[in-house]
């Protein structure tokens, strides 16, 4: 088997694909030969050494494949089924070992690219609507970069629950996306001060939420975007962690709430991971969410995808094809 392995953190350049003998799977674990992996923003916090781990490591925490085989103990999925998962590491490889309880079946009208694109970023979108910020009708929300692969998702979500989305972009092509998706307002944040147009669209009341994957550049103004006992949540940082601050700002704000949530958290047990996927896969099969894979690229050239990832070149999803 091949992989995309990080022998020591740094930038693309370190990313090298490995020759390894093909494993067997243990107790609990399937096989999986892979035929499209997920690229998203923690791999690259991971290859860079922002999240650690030992070394070497093999990078990519989602894909979508064929059981090829099964160890003991085994009766989530057989041989033959095809599956997709995330929160596993090491799915930028030809194949990889999978724990058949964290493993979805893929739904016959769906594709792998469709499972590889869906998993990671489409239940993030459902947790961060459905379970963090329950949003509701009447609700206002901020998302930023809401023409990425989880914003445009989000977007499609957050009209589902029946909120007012505000988004963010960088460029009138991807302003055009976001409204297509369903944003009823987009802030160009290169051309505008998205806290002063987010108070000016909303008659100077502020949003119910705001959703923010941007963390150092916009946390002071995701804040005062804010309505009074509104909530920031952070989850993700691809501008740079935040910088330490007073928790008082909290109170003095309008007793604002503030988590950084993770997806880990919200598929915890394998009945809300099936509860999760299955809600998100189902509405991609019956036309309900549309998914954006804008691009893809070979096993070999995980580092100009993670170069098109960081250099905000891409909308929606991007993937490696083994």
């Amino acid at each position: 088997m091949k992989a995309v392995r990080v022998h020591q953190p740094g930038g693309p350049e370190v990313m090298k694909l490995d020759e390894l003998p093909t494993p067997a799977p243990g107790a609990g674990q399937a096989r999986v030969k892979i035929e499209a992996a997920g690229v998203n923003f923690i791999d690259i916090y991971q290859r860079s050494g922002l999240y650690k781990g030992p070394l070497p490591f093999g990078l990519g925490l989602e894909g979508a494949g064929t059981v090829e085989a099964v160890g003991p103990n085994v009766s989530e999925v057989k041989v033959g089924d095809r599956v997709a998962w995330t929160g596993v590491p090491g799915s930028y490889a030809t194949h990889n070992l999978i724990p058949a309880e964290r493993l979805v079946v893929l739904p016959a009208k769906l594709s792998f690219q469709d499972g590889a694109a869906a998993m990671l970023q489409g239940m993030t979108a459902h947790y961060l609507s459905h379970s963090t910020y329950p949003l509701k009708p009447g609700d206002t929300c901020l998302i930023h970069a809401a023409a990425g692969g989880v914003g445009l998702l989000l977007c499609q979500m957050a009209k589902m629950r029946g909120a007012r989305v505000i988004g963010t972009v960088s460029t009138d092509a991807k302003a055009k996306l976001a409204r297509e998706a369903g944003a009823d307002e987009v802030i160009l944040y290169t051309q505008q001060d998205f806290e002063a147009e987010v108070k000016r669209v909303t008659g100077g009341k502020g949003v119910n939420v705001v959703y923010d994957s941007v963390a150092k550049d916009t946390f002071d103004k995701s804040l005062n975007c804010l309505a009074p006992r509104g909530y920031l949540v952070l989850f993700g940082q691809s501008s740079g962690p935040l910088p330490p601050f007073d928790a008082q700002m909290l109170a003095a704000k309008g007793s604002l709430f503030l988590t950084r949530p993770s997806l880990n958290t919200y598929t915890a047990s394998r009945q809300e991971l099936l509860q999760r996927a299955g809600e998100v896969l189902g509405w991609i099969g019956a036309g309900k969410l549309r998914l954006r894979v804008e691009r893809t690229f070979p096993l070999a050239e995980a580092a100009e995808a993670h170069k098109a990832l960081a250099g905000r070149q891409t909308t929606g999803k991007v993937l490696l094809l083994p």
